[in-house]
């Protein structure tokens, strides 16, 4: 199934959604306003609350009514071409806006900037200002580029840029849930991905700074973590003086040991990167959440050597088993790719049994979509139909979305322990949140007194595709 929490599209869509501008900072303060729309992976939400730090410490303040900004600002997705064709239409509308208010500024940022950077500046014209990922730091005085009518870009890639020392402003937050980023970049090469490309190349965040910004968000009401990353189990950090050396295992354990009442998730993982160290220090806490995001890609050995994930089939299927005998009860998501160039109905019939032997919870699954620049598309030709991706893309829904009942129909009767995230969409007299497994559960308000961010124990009496109907048994102190 798709996670209903993430808003997820199918097909040939990103992970999307928008983040508009929307701090806690009295907006009197400031001169000028900026607006912002984020889409794609969690990465982009995150990197645009760096944003919005940036723009506050130069003057801008956030607002929500795109009309009365001074800057307008998309954080952009090119991870799927569908992705790109939805940022050009709200560019579209953008400049429209521009239009009436000709003073406005409008920017693309993210990936989409980088690859795309001369047509929409030059050809399209749909924008004043395009900054990369490792370039936001120049926002400011590129900024003051655009006056005048002039056009102003930077999409260096960095070697070094984390942006530790910045305090990202929570955008649109629920004041429960926060993202915090440990490193940027990715050194994989898989062949259908643009991110080495678009971001650049690996680089860890100093722990301490980490801790820091972990211990500070739990010291203000925070009660969820989740430590954002390319490829998290690959974090590696050195101190320049001491030579002290810090890996994800060891990093995850510092910020579980914050207090017992921080949950901690972490997103995304690379089969080859994560270790027994990983997974036994995630049986040891119970604040980390046992879920794992493992992206499989496909199920073919031949498919997977096509892509560059540097595993076979027969391994993966070996890491899952392996998370499952340590933790039994902990949950297993993928992505998954129908109809990568050359796949045949014997390497699809293999993406649909790894699925099944690996029990995915849930799925994040599109058909392959060829991204210029990439390895796949200067190696290989897009030669599946795509009727056929189409169709091959419904049958794995069609086994996710079996997978994921038959998940949620093992729970009934047992207690889990919920954070309390807010009121369910459905009704004010409910309360919703998700389990360490990251499955929504939602249930009645009556007989116990609870709140947003409250841990409580829920009882698990019925289901959907999505979600889990619960019964609240105990409130817990933290």
């Amino acid at each position: 199934m798709v996670a209903e929490q993430e808003k997820l599209t199918l097909h040939n869509e990103s992970r999307q959604g928008e983040a508009f501008a929307g701090s806690t900072t009295d907006n009197q303060l400031f001169t000028k306003k900026f607006y912002i729309e984020s889409y794609g992976c969690a990465m982009n939400f995150s990197d645009s609350e760096i944003v919005a730090s940036i723009l506050n410490e130069h003057g801008f303040g956030s607002t929500k009514i795109v009309e009365e900004a001074n800057l307008i600002l998309l954080n952009t997705c090119s991870i799927r071409e569908k992705a790109e064709a939805t940022i050009r239409k709200r560019l579209t509308e953008f400049k429209k806006i521009k239009k009436a208010n000709p003073g406005t500024v409008v920017g693309v940022l993210g990936c989409m900037a980088e690859r795309l950077k001369a047509s929409l500046l030059e050809q399209e014209k749909l924008v004043d200002l395009v900054v990369g990922p490792d370039a936001y730091r120049t926002l400011p005085a590129l900024i003051e580029e655009t006056n005048g009518g002039h056009k102003a870009v930077n999409v260096l890639l960095s070697r070094e840029e984390t942006y530790a020392d910045i305090s990202p402003v929570r955008l649109n937050s629920n004041g429960i849930n926060a993202f915090v980023s440990i490193m940027r970049g990715c050194n994989n090469m898989c062949s259908f991905c643009v991110v080495p490309f678009t971001r650049g190349r690996e680089r860890s965040r100093d722990n301490v700074s980490i801790v820091q910004e972990c211990q500070q968000l739990f010291n203000d009401g925070y009660r969820e973590v989740t430590l954002l990353g390319q490829n998290v189990d690959s974090y590696y950090y050195t101190h320049p003086t001491t030579n002290q050396s810090v890996n994800f295992a060891q990093l995850l354990e510092q910020v579980a040991q914050i207090a017992p009442g921080l949950r901690v998730r972490f997103s995304t993982s690379h089969p080859k990167d994560i270790t027994d160290d990983v997974l036994f220090t995630m049986r040891k806490y119970n604040n980390i959440c046992k879920y794992i995001h493992l992206p499989v890609q496909s199920g073919s050995t031949r498919v997977l050597q096509l892509m560059n994930r540097t595993y076979t089939r027969e391994w993966y299927m070996k890491k899952v088993e392996r998370i499952y005998e340590i933790m039994p009860e902990c949950s297993i998501s993928a992505d998954i790719i129908a109809g990568f160039c050359t796949e045949t109905e014997e390497d699809h019939a293999d993406t649909l049994s790894i699925m099944q032997s690996s029990r995915y919870d849930y799925s994040y699954m599109f058909y392959y979509s060829e991204r210029p620049g990439t390895l796949a598309a200067k190696r290989y030709t897009d030669d599946v139909p795509l009727e056929t991706k189409k169709r091959r893309l419904a049958e794995i829904i069609e086994v996710q979305n079996k997978l994921s009942q038959e998940s949620n129909k093992r729970d009934i009767g047992k207690i889990f322990e919920v954070l309390i995230e807010g009121d369910s969409k459905r009704s004010s007299e409910q309360w919703a949140g998700r389990t360490s497994q990251n499955k929504v559960m939602v249930f009645d308000k009556a007989n116990f007194t609870a709140s947003k961010g409250s841990y409580v124990l829920v009882k698990a009496i019925n289901y959907t595709q999505g979600t889990i109907m619960g019964e609240m048994v105990e409130v817990l102190n933290y």
